[in-house]
């Protein structure tokens, strides 16, 4: 964990790496240790001047990670700060350390779900994310070589046991259910063998072996052919269910026991069951990705369904406000507060789903076969200049307010969501890359290729020559 290198005085961050949600970059093009060294100071120097001292930090499996955690580490001790390494580990994990520790804030280095190449930071402090214009305030201080200074330790600590410990807590399960397992070579590996190895039932792991290079599959379970060996491998083995996670642990993907994949919108619609049944008529928070379904489906159960904006830290923050049991996301980041901290973990949200599952005897597809079946699209991305990303899609709307009528509905709260009777489409720029984002979703083929039109349309009126292949 030592690293040997020197670090600068004065570093400012390439502006490209200061995301909406995190910092990250590709690994010796616009990220290195200079900058973790940064943000190191740049973070201790938040904690202390809000009256803290004490940070965890925790690292995922690539194999520029233990490097940059050695650099962050030493500019969070120039600050004075003490950090708690918690070693490697899934997001999750680190978040749990932060909670059950009670410390002032937590640093995961992670790049997810991106390729291998990339890495970057997830701050929180412990009672609230760190985004939008609390990472761009890091920035300046670095820009301003505003930092405190200090000497703080660094602590080994081992949480593993106490995280399983926690997750076991909440498993109610006296079915005996077989599983599958795909890690995808990520982050949550160990914790997934240490997990299991105490569950009922059989549990059969794939890609459990964390491996930075990633050598099966892409660690995204929200992407269909990162799917492909764990749906081969229910069927194979007849298993109740197939569960994968991304690549720190953060983000669930679910298979059924036909081998069809259950979208994070309709996984979300189980655990609503399960919350207002202790939480009658409370507030349950969906992304403006997901499916109008599921926000019928909770009004149905007597809760109260609110669309949000799509980012994690901007729905935990939702989630706070409204004092929410239950809030999810498309991209598989699903929050309990019910029951738990409130923050995304793809591990509790196995053990939830699990018990969901194991509380009927019919299969994992009864649970959502009541649904009505719909016509979709999966996410869409289209390339745009990075310059113009937050222009094009105010754009659009002002001219759809035209067409504003009952049978033509829009909302804006991010992007723009236009709902017909016979389905809905959604246009919105990423924060995390240069593209926009469209999903549509209808309640037959015919009426899906009218939302696709719809959208091919729209951003045809400002110029992107966009079309939807099959």
């Amino acid at each position: 964990m030592s690293t040997a290198y020197k670090f600068p005085e004065t570093h400012t961050f390439s502006p490209v790496i200061l995301r909406e949600y995190d910092v990250r970059g590709i690994v010796g093009e616009d990220l290195n240790e200079a900058d973790a060294y940064t943000l190191g100071r740049a973070f201790g120097t938040k904690i202390v001047r809000d009256g803290g001292n004490r940070v965890c930090v925790g690292y995922d499996g690539r194999h520029s990670s233990p490097i940059l955690a050695g650099a962050l580490m030493a500019g969070l001790t120039s600050t004075g700060v003490n950090v708690e390494n918690i070693g490697m580990g899934p997001t999750p994990m680190l978040n749990f350390a932060v909670k059950e520790k009670k410390a002032d804030g937590g640093v995961m280095i992670t790049g997810s779900h991106n390729p291998s190449n990339y890495n970057g930071f997830k701050m929180t402090l412990l009672k609230s994310s760190v985004y939008g214009d609390a990472i761009q305030e890091l920035g300046s201080m670095a820009a301003n070589n505003d930092f405190e200074t200090g000497e703080g330790s660094v602590t080994e600590i081992d949480v593993k046991d106490e995280y399983v410990a926690r997750l076991m807590k909440d498993l109610k399960c006296d079915r005996d259910l077989k599983i599958v397992w795909d890690a995808g070579n990520g982050a949550a590996g160990e914790i997934l063998r240490r997990l299991t190895a105490q569950m009922p039932g059989e549990h059969i792991l794939m890609y459990d072996e964390i491996d930075g290079n990633f050598p099966n599959h892409h660690p995204d379970p929200t992407v269909d052919k990162n799917l492909i060996d764990i749906i081969a491998k229910v069927k194979e083995t007849g298993a109740d269910l197939g569960i994968a996670f991304d690549g720190d642990g953060d983000r669930i993907g679910t298979v059924d026991e036909k081998g069809s994949i259950l979208r994070c919108d309709a996984l979300m619609t189980i655990y609503a069951k399960d919350v207002l049944s202790r939480h009658p008529g409370a507030p349950i928070i969906g992304d403006v990705k997901c499916s109008q379904v599921m926000f019928d489906e909770i009004e149905r159960l007597g809760g109260k369904p609110i669309m949000w904006n799509t980012g994690h830290s901007l729905v935990k923050a939702k989630m706070a406000a409204e004092n929410a049991p239950l809030a999810g996301e498309l991209s598989g980041h699903i929050f309990f507060a019910d029951g738990y901290y409130g923050f995304d973990d793809a591990l509790y949200c196995s053990v939830r789903l699990i018990n969901s599952v194991a509380a009927t005897d019919a299969p994992f597809s009864s649970l959502s076969a009541h649904l009505p079946k719909l016509f979709n699209t999966p996410e869409v991305r289209m390339e745009v200049d990075e310059s113009q990303k937050f222009s094009y899609v105010p754009e659009i709307a002002e001219k759809l307010k035209e067409k504003e009528s009952d049978d033509f509905q829009i909302n804006d709260i991010d992007g723009v969501r236009v709902k017909t009777p016979e389905g809905w489409w959604l246009l919105r720029p990423s924060n995390t890359q240069n593209v926009l984002v469209t999903r549509a979703e209808a309640n037959s083929a015919e009426a899906l290729e009218t939302m696709k039109q719809m959208v091919e349309e729209a951003v045809a009126s400002v110029g992107i020559e966009f079309k939807f292949t099959d």
